[in-house]
C-alpha cells in the first residue's frame, strides 16, 4: 500500500513538472470594474440583481402577471416579452420600461414591480475578507455602517489586527483605500470609529503579528 501511494505521488509530481515546463505563465487581466451607482448614503436606491424574486403585476391582466426569478444573466422572460433586462434597475424603472414594451400588445398597460427575495447585483454587495469570524459577501442595506457589517460577519477572530484594517471603495472611477479601526470600534466601544458603508465596499482585515 505504501509503495503504491509513493508511486502515485511521484507520478503526480512528474506530471505537474512536465506541465509547468510547457505552459506559459502570462498574467491574467485585472477584474472588470463594475462600480456601484450609489456614491452617497442619502441617494441609495435598491437595484435588482440575479437571484432576486420579482412580482410583476399588470393591472387587469392577471394572465401575464406573476413571480419571476432573475436569471444569472440578469434577465427574466414574461409571456409577452422575452429576455427582459432587469438587473441594475430599480423596480420603478423596470415597471416603466415594461409598460412601454407591453404597449405593443396592451392598451395603456399599468405595471408595478416589487422585489420579494433580495440578492442584488454583485456591484451592490459589500464584502468582508480576512480575519472576520464569517467573512463573506453581504447584500447592502440602506444606512449600513461598519458596525452593522461587523455584526453581520460575527466580529473579529482572535488573530485579527482590527486596527490595521482597510476599506476599499471606488470613488470617481478610481479605487481608494481608507484606514478603519475595527478593534477600537467593536472591542473598545469607540463609536467615533464607526463609518458609513456604501454598496461595493470591501473591508480587508489582516492577521495580527504576534
Amino acid at each position: 500500500m505504501y509503495w503504491s501511494k509513493h508511486v502515485l505521488s511521484l507520478t503526480v509530481v512528474g506530471a505537474m513538472t512536465a506541465l509547468s515546463g510547457c505552459t506559459s505563465h502570462s498574467s491574467l487581466p485585472e477584474a472588470t470594474a463594475h462600480p456601484s451607482m450609489t456614491t452617497n448614503v442619502n441617494d441609495y436606491q435598491y437595484l435588482i440583481g440575479p437571484g432576486d424574486s420579482l412580482t410583476i403585476f399588470v393591472w387587469r391582466n392577471p394572465e401575464i402577471s406573476g413571480q419571476f426569478i432573475v436569471r444569472p444573466d440578469g434577465k427574466v422572460t414574461t409571456s409577452l416579452v422575452e429576455d427582459v433586462d432587469v438587473a441594475g434597475k430599480t423596480p420603478s424603472m423596470l415597471a416603466r420600461e415594461l409598460e412601454e414594451q407591453l404597449s405593443t400588445f396592451i392598451n395603456n398597460p399599468r405595471v408595478t414591480v416589487s422585489v420579494n427575495n433580495f440578492a442584488g447585483p454583485l456591484s451592490e454587495q459589500v464584502r468582508v475578507i480576512g480575519e472576520a469570524t464569517n467573512p463573506r459577501a453581504i447584500s447592502y442595506t440602506e444606512n449600513m455602517t461598519l458596525l452593522d457589517l461587523m455584526i453581520a460577519v460575527g466580529g473579529l477572530t482572535e488573530f485579527a489586527d482590527g486596527n490595521d484594517a482597510k476599506l476599499v471603495r471606488v470613488v470617481d472611477g478610481r479605487q481608494t483605500t481608507y484606514d478603519v479601526n475595527i478593534d477600537a470600534l467593536i472591542r473598545n466601544g469607540d463609536i467615533t470609529k464607526n463609518v458609513d458603508i456604501l454598496p461595493g465596499d470591501i473591508v480587508i482585515i489582516p492577521e495580527a503579528w504576534f
